[in-house]
Parts: structure tokens; sequence; C-alpha cells
């Protein structure tokens, strides 16, 4: 083999290398904790119930939206069991001072799902809040793109691309589920300003 292939090759492998630690650090140390908007939202996947009280100390953390949904034999996207929505609803208790807000939503949520949301959203005391699902890319990236077209007025579509990861193969991609949802979403003051 020659030295330009050697190079190549290890340098193929440590970008893979790179790629497998930032997804192990998301997903299993940083649990896909994002902000949304600094000292208001923040999206995650689930946070063991043991760190959830230094998760919501270091981000002053009022409200936690889970959006977990168990019973849907969905081991996939809905892998959630109701002892584990217990077991954080009972650390959130613990803390005091801070809300917890159960809305099981499938990946694409129905209307009551985004009354739910929006009155939560709505009321200002709620604020900061965490919004967050079991892996916390794809419902989760649902409602902070909701949270921004409501909120923050972005458009469907710069909401849209704020939530894919990739350029392309993202679940929020033209012709998927979520990616049509979105871009279809009409905002609370889109069909007040219709009627």
């Amino acid at each position: 083999m020659s030295k330009k292939a050697k190079i190549i090759g290890l340098s193929i492998f440590g970008v893979l290398m790179i790629l497998v630690c930032k997804y192990v650090y998301d997903m299993n140390i940083n649990h896909n904790f994002e902000t949304i908007t600094e000292g208001k939202v923040y999206k995650s996947g689930v946070i063991p119930p043991d760190q959830i009280a230094s998760y919501v100390k270091e981000y002053h953390i009022k409200s936690i939206v889970d959006l977990r949904m168990p019973g849907t034999n969905d081991l996939v996207l809905n892998p959630e069991i109701p002892g584990e929505l217990q077991a954080e609803k009972t650390a959130v208790a613990k803390i005091g001072g801070v809300n917890y807000f159960s809305n099981p939503s499938e990946q694409v949520p129905n209307k009551e799902n985004i009354a739910v949301f929006t009155k939560i959203m709505d009321n200002k005391d709620n604020y900061p809040v965490l919004i967050h699902c079991y892996h916390g890319t794809g419902r989760a990236e649902m409602y902070a793109a909701l949270y921004r077209i409501e909120y923050e007025s972005f458009t469907n579509e710069a909401a849209r691309q704020g939530v894919r990861t990739l350029i392309t193969f993202s679940s929020f991609d033209d012709g998927t589920p979520k990616g049509e949802y979105l871009k279809a979403y009409k905002s609370r003051s889109e069909l007040a300003s219709k009627q």
C-alpha cells in the first residue's frame, strides 16, 4: 500500500472515529441537549432522573415538556415505558419550583398536542422551558420548530431547516411526514389573519 493510500485511509478512519465519538457524546452524555433560544427554550432527549436537577440549575429551567408516548409498540421512535416517565416526574417534583408537563405525542403532532403545547408556551411564567422526547432528534425538534414559528416569527422553511442535522437524509426532508407537516403548518397568527 502506498504512503498516499495509507494517509487517505487513516484520514477516513479519523473522521469516522470523530463522528462516532460525537454521536456517543450527544446521545449518552449530553442527551442531545441543545439551546433553541438562549434563556428561553431548550430541547433534549431523555435526561436520566439523577441528572435532571443539574440541567435545571445550570439553565434555570422552570418547566419541562415531556413528549414521550409509551405504549405505541414502536421500539425505534417511541421506545418509552411508563416507569421511565414516572421516574422523571418524581425527580422533577423533588426539585421544587419546576413544572412538569406531559404532552404525549406521535412524531407528527395532532391538534390536541398543539393546543396543549401553545397553552404551556403562552404562559411566560413557564420559561425557560426544556422540551424533550426520547432521543431528542424527532419530536423535540418538531416542537422546537413549532415554537420558532409560533413565537419567534420564523418562516416554516427556516424552522424546518433549523432542525435538519444533515442537508439530506433527515426525517424533516421534503416528502417525509415531519417535513411536509412543518411546510404546511399554519401558525395561530396566520390563521387569525385569514378570518
